[in-house]
This record gives C-alpha cells, sequence and structure tokens, in this order.
C-alpha cells in the first residue's frame, strides 16, 4: 500500500494549518494498492516524541480512525471534527477527545506517524469512549499491510 497527502511529502514538514498553531484541520490522505482480501481500513496518527517523564515510552495519539471501507480511497482535508466516512467509527485521542488533533510540540522538532492498516475483517463498535490500545487489540491478528506517512513539526 502507498500513503500520501498534498499537504506534505514523507519527511517533510507539516503545514501549519493541519497544527495548533493553525486551523488545526486534518491533512488530506490518499492511498492506493489496498491489498486484496481487505475488508476494512484502520488509521492511527500518533507522535513518539512526546516528552512525558512519568511515561518515556509514552506515543501521544492524534487520531484514531477504523472501519473504514476498502472502495474509500481517500479522506479529503478536514477540521478537527470533519465528517469521517460512512460506516467508520472515531476513537479517542490523547486529548480525550473525538476527531483529530492536530500537532502541538511543546518543544522540538517531533515526527507524525500517519498509519494505515489494511484488515482481513470489520471490526465490532469499540464504543464511544476507544482509545488506541482498543483497536490495537481489535485490530491484533487482522492485519494484512501497513502504509505510513510521516511528516514532522516544529513550533
Amino acid at each position: 500500500m502507498q500513503l500520501r497527502s498534498a499537504s506534505f511529502a514523507h519527511g517533510a514538514s507539516i503545514p501549519v494549518r493541519h497544527t495548533c498553531d493553525g486551523a488545526n484541520t486534518s491533512p488530506p490522505l490518499s492511498w492506493t494498492d489496498v491489498p486484496e482480501g481487505t475488508r476494512t481500513l484502520a488509521l492511527i496518527v500518533d507522535d513518539p516524541d512526546a516528552p512525558d517523564p512519568a511515561r518515556p515510552t509514552r506515543v501521544w495519539v492524534h487520531w484514531v480512525l477504523y472501519n473504514i471501507s476498502p472502495s474509500v480511497t481517500e479522506l479529503a482535508e478536514g477540521g478537527v471534527r470533519s465528517p469521517v466516512p460512512h460506516g467508520a467509527r472515531e476513537g479517542l485521542h490523547d486529548d480525550g477527545a473525538l476527531g483529530y488533533d492536530g500537532p502541538c510540540p511543546p518543544i522540538g522538532r517531533h515526527r507524525y506517524f500517519h498509519t494505515l492498516y489494511a484488515l482481513d475483517a470489520e471490526l465490532r463498535d469499540l464504543g464511544a469512549a476507544a482509545q488506541r490500545r482498543d483497536l490495537d487489540a481489535a485490530m491484533s491478528g487482522h492485519v494484512l499491510a501497513t502504509a505510513q506517512l510521516m511528516g514532522t513539526y516544529q513550533r
């Protein structure tokens, strides 16, 4: 699979409009080459560089989206609570709300990984308070392929 954005290239800086310093809009994403047998897709956006002295292995989660139909090939640029594809579900990001939570690093340049998962099963509804760990558990044993797009941001 290939995952791309019209807003930034892999390894490049994420435009301000997709961050807390701008409009905080989710970037447009598109993908190709979804493997045969894919029943659903999931997307997780996270920041492994978020400092948390209490939890040094912490990865800050910015977006949790799952049960995206394999017929969907893109997510348009949107707002924090932009519409999700029909049938898809969102989980909570680490600020405790649904939707996209753009980059907002307190210090330094952070990396933001947009990871798309092709799954061989449709996942059950994980509930309104689902978090990344719930999605990770539900996806276990069902991942056919992944694609990743990494952008950076520094305030």
